[in-house]
């Protein structure tokens, strides 16, 4: 696997992957890989011949009063799973690199990127949308492959992708969990013991609210069900709980189409989201 830093080493080694004809998937991350990267890598592979992952901790989706000094960096630990998966290329920019002095373009998708997390962290998907725009051009897929944990990120690139013309096709793989059903995440690391035993009503609540819905319970009190398990475990604050549409991610007061069930709140230090599909009986 070779460890690339630099643009012209980039594109030297795309160039030299797409001469054999055959695909090439990338799976951007900010590092910090578990289990459930290693299956959006483990899918690349069954789409493309030559699979990239980048690991690039992207200041512009961190709020003023974030983690991003925090987040957990691991790129040696990371590096050897990834080697060991058979990727071809780690792509690895510094923030000089992927923004030099003089950069300012950003890019904004409406609509789809104003609920949700889109208001709990003012500008956070213009930093996603302008980090994955620059990671496409760079690498120049033809598939990407992203978890559905991060469900309004997925709904927003794919936006991007049809806005924007660009011939990548999106790939959205299942949340991956523990045993337990905790929804696997970098940020799982900052709970402690107890927190982490507390953390599992988060996917309970989701999923006893979407089993309400679909046997017929009003979407609100489903929700307000949550809402009081979740303050129960001690969750504060809790950014909302949300039945959307399943595509444009529009909030629902009944179930009458597909659609999800997302979830965001603190506990602790740590921000927890995760989300379930919801289906109209």
């Amino acid at each position: 696997m070779q460890t690339l830093r630099d643009l012209p080493s980039l594109r030297t080694a795309i160039d030299a992957m797409k001469s054999d004809g055959r695909p090439v998937a990338l799976v951007p991350t900010m590092g910090a890989l578990h289990e459930g990267h290693m299956a959006l890598v483990e899918e690349a592979r069954r789409h493309a011949g030559h699979v990239v992952v980048s690991i690039f901790v992207n200041p512009r989706q961190f709020g003023a009063n974030e983690d991003l000094d925090a987040y957990p960096r691991r790129e040696a630990k990371d590096a050897q799973m990834l080697q060991a998966a058979g990727v071809d290329a780690l792509w690895a920019p510094t923030p000089q690199v992927m923004y030099p002095e003089g950069y300012a373009t950003n890019i904004s998708v409406s609509g789809i990127t104003e609920g949700l997390d889109g208001a709990a962290r003012p500008g956070h998907f213009d930093g996603v949308a302008t980090v994955v725009t620059k990671l496409f051009n760079q690498v120049q897929p033809d598939v990407a492959l992203f978890g559905e944990k991060d469900y309004q990120q997925l709904a927003t690139i794919r936006q991007m992708v049809r806005d924007l013309d660009m011939r990548i096709e999106i790939i959205g793989v299942p949340t991956q969990r523990a045993e337990d059903g905790l929804a696997l995440s970098s940020r799982n690391a900052y709970l402690t013991d107890e927190e982490r035993k507390e953390a599992l009503a988060l996917p309970r609540a989701l999923g006893e609210a979407a089993r309400q819905m679909e046997k017929g319970a009003s979407v609100e009190a489903a929700v307000a069900k949550a809402i009081t398990m979740l303050s129960a475990h001690g969750f504060d604050p809790i950014d909302y709980v949300t039945l959307c549409d399943a595509v444009t991610l529009e909030p629902m007061q009944v179930l009458d189409r597909p659609a999800r069930l997302l979830g965001a709140a603190k506990l602790g230090r740590t921000r927890l989201i995760d989300n379930i599909a919801v289906e109209p009986s």
